[in-house]
């Protein structure tokens, strides 16, 4: 009896098996208990081709995740500085950014200038502000983060331009940080928008961690930025560098009325 309970187990076994075997390479085989893993919601990530085990061809390659409506702006909570850290970007891209860049749902800036808007960027201070050695070491170490995630590839670790992107020979020209004399609100500028062959973030950081990368690179340019002086407990870099204007160019920012 025993011998013939042991067969029919192990018949049992070879043929669960092979039923839960599929000729579709795809076929995550035979679930267990389906609905303790797979959700009936709709959810943001979901794949509707394949819900509750019924499959829809033709919505396989349908995207569901959509971009909110646009001037829709998410809550950021109560506190004001925030809060208006992390409103619209009030600077707009150049047309050309529509082709250059790929930029589809933006506004763009009218004015026959393509640098017109990257120019009024300089007036632009960074909105974190680096009160104490314990903040600014927070600040940093989540740039560092960032950087490492987003930016070492092309711009390397040491902010030298040799990334691995570089080395290898898939871009050139990827500037010196230490040599970088543009003003931190045209960093954020150059990082939302994207500025020669480096493509937009905006869809990849928003404006705070953009603003936490600008402190970053300026510790490229000089690395007593952000330090504090532990005796006096006051910054050892006081104030951001002057940077003139370029040929051309006026120190002033433009007329209130001028063409966008």
């Amino acid at each position: 009896m025993k011998v013939k309970f042991k067969a029919m187990m192990q018949i049992s076994v070879v043929a669960l098996l092979a039923a839960a075997c599929s000729a579709d390479p795809d076929s995550p085989g035979l679930e267990y208990m389906p609905d303790m893993y797979r959700s009936p919601a709709v959810e943001p990530y979901v794949d509707y081709g394949e819900v509750r085990g019924k499959i829809h061809d033709d919505m396989k390659m349908t995207m569901s995740a959509l971009t909110p409506p646009k001037h829709t702006i998410p809550y950021w909570g109560t506190d004001s500085a925030t809060v208006s850290m992390m409103l619209p970007y009030h600077r707009l891209p150049a047309a050309a950014f529509a082709l250059t860049h790929g930029m589809f749902g933006f506004d763009f800036s009218t004015n026959p200038d393509g640098n017109y808007e990257y120019n009024l960027a300089a007036a632009d201070m960074n909105p974190i502000k680096l009160t104490s050695a314990e903040q600014s070491d927070a600040v940093f170490a989540e740039g560092k983060a960032l950087y490492q995630a987003n930016c070492n590839h092309c711009h390397g670790e040491k902010g030298d331009g040799q990334g691995p992107m570089v080395t290898a020979g898939s871009y050139v020209g990827v500037p010196v940080y230490k040599n970088l004399t543009i003003a931190e609100g045209q960093m954020f500028y150059s990082i939302y928008y994207g500025k020669g062959m480096m493509g937009s973030h905006a869809s990849m950081l928003n404006k705070k961690e953009i603003w936490t990368l600008v402190h970053y690179v300026r510790r490229f340019q000089d690395a007593n930025y952000g330090k504090f002086d532990p005796k006096t407990g006051l910054p050892v870099v006081a104030a951001p560098p002057v940077v003139p204007p370029a040929e051309g160019e006026s120190a002033m920012p433009p007329a209130a009325n001028a063409p966008k």
